[in-house]
């Protein structure tokens, strides 16, 4: 990388949000997130999409609840990469592109040592963690397998984390599509040779999404080397600064803590689906793949959001940032009342993408109906998310998120779980139910907060 990296008023220009129109730059800085996330989301997908075409039912199990586990620990270093994306928003619409440099290098150093440290925690808990979720017998080899590649390779999880945290704060969405795009052809290549051809099942899996991420993270460097960014750097701003480093996590930690706490949740329901047996547990896995790419257009508008709204605050513009979360709720219901018609009505054809067996297809189908109500709640739930967390109240978006998680999802997913005979559907509920609780709170907090307004300014 050159030795220094200087601003460049253009590319500034290009990426700021705080000027002109709201509506069409923010679709447009989402487009790009939205396909980068649907081909992220896809790297999982493939793995299950192969394994169910050339292996048996207890490997989609295996890949299911393994990919599960991992994604708690990706899911934490994306949220807590969100606290850059927020401070670096704010530094940039405050137009001031070497505290922005600091912000990155800081980000760089504790990042390094959370990878570290992560890395270890996966790999030497791979066992435990396998029967701690109840993994049937026959999955528990090869999920614990998939598991600890998965960890070795957790340090190219974590590089891209914050490659994309840095894009999305300076307004830049689509070198993180471009470097993902590559490295997605790379892991469908891996999983076919590996699976498909040399039969290394979920291990070769797990190895063919490792080495994509790598492939990810080299492009993203070296993307960077060739274009000018909004912000000064050098090597020298590569260390541990107390004061930034406290920053981001301060932003960081609430939003981590609620992914964490919502992927916790869901990892209760999938052991008390996995108790249900091989199919149940497999068709609850190629539903929740799906329920992914569903998910998408509302959890891009989220992420696209937090970066709109912090550069507004930082210029301190709040009106833009307000329009922009309602303009994202009407496109996003808009997208989600066709997903709602597919996942409802045509279930078993979405997953038939990823299994042939009839019976985890009509297991996946059922579970799916309940997804379908969920993301009509999404389009708006997540949206009141990432406008809350570009303002800098991460720490409502944590303890709404827990709240729903621990006193509702599960809860109600345990509950339908008794009910006999036993259904996907019922237990499958428990996440609109969820969000629903989450929605409430949500718009509460909002008129709180139009009521009594409070400026959320970061030193």
């Amino acid at each position: 990388m050159a030795q220094t990296q200087t601003a460049d008023t253009n590319q500034t220009n290009r990426n700021s949000f705080t000027e002109g129109k709201i509506l069409a730059p923010l679709v447009r800085f989402t487009l790009p997130l939205l396909a980068a996330s649907l081909l992220q989301t896809a790297y999982g997908a493939v793995d299950l999409l192969v394994v169910g075409q050339f292996a048996q039912a207890s490997d989609v199990s295996a890949v299911s609840t393994g990919s599960w586990l991992t994604n708690l620990f990706t899911m934490f270093s994306l949220g807590l990469s969100m606290g850059t994306t927020v401070l670096l928003g704010r530094r940039i619409g405050q137009k001031r592109p070497e505290e922005a440099g600091r912000v990155i290098g800081a980000s760089i150093a504790m990042f390094a040592a959370l990878a570290l440290i992560l890395t270890l925690v996966i790999v030497s808990l791979a066992g435990p963690l396998s029967t701690l979720m109840q993994i049937p017998e026959a999955s528990y080899h090869a999920c614990t397998s998939y598991i600890r590649i998965c960890g070795i390779g957790f340090v190219f999880i974590i590089a891209y984390n914050v490659l994309g945290s840095v894009f999305r704060g300076i307004g830049d969405s689509k070198i993180p599509f471009i470097s993902v795009a590559i490295s997605c052809a790379v892991n469908i290549a891996g999983d076919l040779l590996l699976v498909a051809v040399f039969h290394m099942g979920t291990a070769g899996a797990a190895i063919a999404t490792v080495f994509a991420q790598a492939v990810s993270v080299v492009i993203s460097l070296l993307i960077i080397r060739k274009r000018s960014m909004p912000f000064t750097f050098d090597k020298s701003m590569i260390r541990w600064d107390n004061h930034q480093i406290g920053m981001i996590v301060r932003l960081g930690i609430p939003i981590a803590a609620s992914d964490v706490l919502v992927s916790i949740s869901f990892l209760f329901i999938t052991a008390i689906v996995n108790k249900m047996g091989v199919t149940a547990s497999a068709g609850a896995g190629v539903s929740e793949r799906l329920a992914g790419f569903i998910m998408l257009v509302p959890s891009s508008f989220s992420q696209a959001l937090a970066a709109f709204t912090a550069q507004n605050i930082g210029a301190r513009k709040p009106e833009r940032a307000h329009k922009a979360m309602l303009y994202a709720m009407v496109v996003s219901f808009c997208i989600d009342v066709v997903m709602f018609y597919l996942t409802f009505f045509h279930g078993e054809l979405l997953s038939a993408l990823f299994t042939r067996d009839p019976d985890v297809l009509a297991a996946s189908a059922d579970y799916l109906k309940a997804y379908s109500v969920d993301c009509l709640l999404t389009a708006f739930m997540f949206c009141f998310v990432g406008y809350y967390n570009g303002l800098g109240y991460t720490r409502f978006v944590m303890i709404q998120g827990m709240l729903s998680a621990f006193c509702v999802r599960i809860p109600v997913a345990y509950f339908m779980s008794k009910i006999v005979p036993p259904r996907l559907f019922y237990i499958g509920l428990s996440t609109p139910c969820a969000t629903f609780v989450q929605l409430i709170m949500c718009l509460v907090f909002y008129i709180y907060l139009q009521k009594k307004p409070q400026k959320k300014e970061m030193n």
